[in-house]
């Protein structure tokens, strides 16, 4: 399998903005353990691949960037 093998189901990013900004993105796991990324209102325009440790960096920096 390929790491860009999607292995999960897209499922909203709980990242995603809220209310009348519909910011949605999806998020579904990858065959290598990374996440595959795309917009959930344009699909078909591509999905973007994070290796694992990628998408680790990812969600720490987002966690980061969260604090007060």
């Amino acid at each position: 399998m390929s790491r860009k093998t999607v292995v999960s189901p897209f499922h909203k990013s709980s990242y995603s903005g809220g209310g009348s900004a519909n910011e949605c993105v999806e998020v579904a796991h990858t065959a290598d353990g990374g996440r595959a990324v795309r917009d959930s209102k344009d699909t078909a325009r591509g999905t973007t691949y994070f290796a694992p440790g990628a998408w680790q960096a990812f969600i720490t920096y987002l966690n980061r960037s969260e604090a007060p």
